[in-house]
């Protein structure tokens, strides 16, 4: 897609599509929200620094292009506390348009709105997908059997396809994950069809025990992935599902890694990002889109995470301010913000150093010292 272009320019381009839709959504959702309950908008941003250029429409909201575009920010008018804020800036303020004037949902309806966005934009473009593309379905032919598991001592091979189990038809590999998932050690009756011809094998699925649950393993993946053509409702509901199961699997994902059940050598940054999104877009326009779907999930639920100076960290404020009848003490508040700001370089820090590493940079100094 991005073929054409220098070769430095192969992931820089997409990483600067892939970012800015991702941004711009998510600060229209922030800015959509502050109009619908009486909040001026000052500056709507797509990056930091000085702009490239700007303009202010009719309602005096001022809209920006900067040259740093690692971001963006919706400026809210009277967004700072009047006890923060000097005379000339109390005197500059709209009466009844002011951030901090507004009710506690108000406020909490405006922070939210930016993640939900994000969720709703990834809705948005997997259901475009599916009703283009149809929705993709991995079917229950075999694309890899492990050896000296549970289908390798059935006698299962690569290219089987697997049309019923226990009398129940298959058709998805999807079908053969949850049967063997819920019957742990437990023996079940396959039909197998092997280039036309139909066999009856008996398997034994070995037990994982996660969490203190038994799930049965078969120790197989599935092959080819077919597109079924669905309607355009139907599109929407898969569009849902499919956000839905990206943000389970994420959330799964965050929860492994401070538990230490996965690794977190898979978290990444922005040159993650953009090495990513240049070899994304060397496959084509659906998965690009499809990336910036699953980012934007990512985007999302990662600013909904309870953590001061993000979208959920105001949220965590708002609802102790509803519980109390009123605002958490500024100390408490700052002490917050400060231990938020903390973690999020640290975590910057990590996904860098982590980047840097998956780049081959460290290697490449070996290589020098060496």
């Amino acid at each position: 897609m991005f073929d054409a272009l220098p070769a430095p320019l192969n992931s820089v381009v997409p990483f600067l599509i892939v970012l800015g839709v991702l941004v711009f959504i998510h600060e229209l959702g922030h800015y959509l929200a502050a109009r619908w309950r009486g909040v001026h908008v000052e500056v709507f941003s797509i990056g930091f620094g000085r702009a490239i250029f700007s303009w202010t429409d009719r309602r005096g909201t001022v809209w920006k292009l900067s040259w740093l575009p690692l971001g963006g920010y919706v400026k809210l008018h009277g967004q700072e506390k009047p006890e923060d804020a000097d005379d000339a800036t109390r005197a500059a303020w709209l009466s009844g348009k002011t951030f901090h004037e507004k009710s506690v949902l108000s406020r909490a309806i405006v922070i939210a709105a930016g993640p939900l966005a994000n969720f709703a934009l990834a809705i948005a473009l997997f259901a475009g997908l599916f009703a283009v593309m149809g929705r993709p379905v991995v079917t229950s032919q075999l694309g890899e059997v492990v050896a000296s598991s549970a289908a390798a001592k059935a006698g299962l091979q690569v290219g089987d396809v697997i049309t019923s189990i226990d009398a129940k038809t298959i058709t998805r590999f999807e079908q053969v994950r949850e049967i063997v998932g819920s019957h742990p050690g437990q023996a079940l009756k396959l039909v197998v069809d092997r280039a036309g011809q139909m066999l009856d094998l008996v398997v034994t699925p070995d037990t994982r025990v996660v969490g203190g649950v038994a799930t049965g393993l078969l120790g197989v993946r599935g092959g080819a992935t077919v597109f079924e053509p669905i309607s355009t409702i139907a599109a929407l509901g898969a569009g849902v599902t499919q956000t839905w199961d990206v943000t389970v699997q994420t959330f799964d994902g965050v929860i492994g890694m401070i538990t230490r059940r996965t690794s977190s050598d898979d978290m990444g940054g922005p040159l993650r990002i953009a090495q990513m999104s240049g070899q994304v877009a060397s496959l084509g326009l659906a998965s690009l889109v499809s990336f910036i779907a699953i980012l934007s999930v990512n985007l999302g639920l990662l600013n909904l995470f309870p953590i001061p100076v993000l979208d959920g960290g105001h949220l965590v404020f708002y609802a102790f301010e509803a519980l109390r009848g009123r605002p958490l003490p500024a100390r408490a508040q700052e002490y917050g913000y400060r231990a938020g700001f903390a973690v999020l370089i640290g975590l910057f820090v990590f996904a860098t150093w982590n980047d840097l590493g998956h780049l081959g940079l460290f290697r490449w100094v070996a290589g020098l010292i060496g």
